[in-house]
């Protein structure tokens, strides 16, 4: 390793849930992001986009402790990778909503229904096409919960009269649909929940590398560091 390289940190924490007050006492997924990537210990690190960094905290905290080290391979992924599009809330917080609808138990559905039809709207101002021209990935997601999308597309009609605003999406809509999509996979009947859950995130990293930006330079730190500190 040359001098240019971080060192890997004397002490490697264990995931679990939460926040912690130093490495000693474990780390939550964002908490080890911002050690590998030199920056202050803390769970909001600003090297990675918020709403993803959010979508990580709900994920660590909601999968098992046995299932938690599957994340760790992912922590270097989301180290430099940010941006400032809305595109990249919305489509974070339409994947979560996709992945969520077809399992969360029936009292959910509707607002995951509800949740795909209002970020794709989101999108459609964004890119300057037709509100209600639904993508395809909407379409099919809701047509595998048919009675929640009948269900939503009522709702929906009422919704746009009270258009929410890109500020108040990103503030408050995009984090509340991504929250609850993560709640809804934790405790659903699946045989796998916590596959779901990294499944989740990994479409959440891939929305942010698509319509973000990345530090490749800090990204290329954070991996050295992952890798020799294994």
């Amino acid at each position: 390793m040359s001098h240019h390289d971080p060192q890997p940190p004397a002490l490697l924490p264990v995931l679990s849930r939460g926040k912690h007050r130093n490495p000693r006492k474990g780390a939550c997924f964002m908490e080890f992001a911002s050690l590998l990537a030199g920056e202050r210990w803390s769970d909001h690190p600003a090297c990675t986009h918020p709403l993803l960094a959010a979508a990580a905290r709900h994920v660590n905290d909601c999968t098992s402790d046995a299932g938690r080290e599957r994340l760790v391979s992912l922590i270097p992924s989301v180290i430099g990778l940010t941006g400032d599009d809305l595109r990249i809330d919305a489509r974070i917080a339409l994947r979560s909503a996709i992945v969520a609808l077809p399992v969360v138990a029936a009292e959910r559905q509707g607002v995951m229904a509800v949740s795909v039809l209002s970020c794709d709207r989101m999108l459609a101002e964004l890119d300057g096409r037709p509100v209600g021209d639904l993508e395809a990935t909407s379409r099919a997601a809701l047509a595998r919960a048919p009675l929640a999308a009948k269900w939503a597309s009522r709702f929906d009609g009422v919704a746009r009269s009270t258009a929410v605003t890109p500020k108040r999406f990103r503030a408050q809509s995009a984090p509340t649909i991504v929250h609850s999509a993560v709640v809804g996979i934790a405790q659903a009947c699946v045989p796998d929940p916590d596959a779901m859950l990294r499944d989740l995130l990994v479409q959440a990293i891939d929305a942010c590398a698509t319509w973000g930006a990345r530090d490749p330079e800090r990204g290329r730190r954070a991996g050295v560091a992952a890798r020799a500190a294994r």
